[in-house]
């Protein structure tokens, strides 16, 4: 199983908490909370990779969604987290997860 570097994973989680903060304040959201500290747990079998959790809005406010394992596609080398960005009118977006 490929796992991601933790500096890479972490680099990804500060960087998408902290761009959270100037995107969701532009449009009137509240900032984005940092970041859950999150265990990861030994893989089920060689045929799973980790899922990170993020913070997804919803109801007007910003809710925790757990990581989890997930069983790695065939053909694809990684995973690529979901994360916040801007959309081209501005608004902060949430782009989904997805396999590369």
């Amino acid at each position: 199983m490929r796992r991601l570097p933790m500096g890479r994973l972490l680099a990804g989680v500060v960087l998408a908490g902290t761009l959270g903060a100037p995107l969701a304040m532009a449009q009137g959201y509240p900032p984005l909370p940092p970041p859950r500290y999150e265990r990861i747990p030994p893989p089920p079998g060689g045929a799973y990779t980790w899922r990170p959790g993020y913070w997804n809005w919803a109801g007007g406010r910003y809710v925790w969604i757990p990581g989890g394992y997930i069983v790695r596609r065939s053909g694809y080398h990684s995973w690529v987290p979901g994360h916040w960005a801007h959309a081209p009118d501005g608004r902060p977006v949430w782009r989904p997860a997805h396999w590369r």
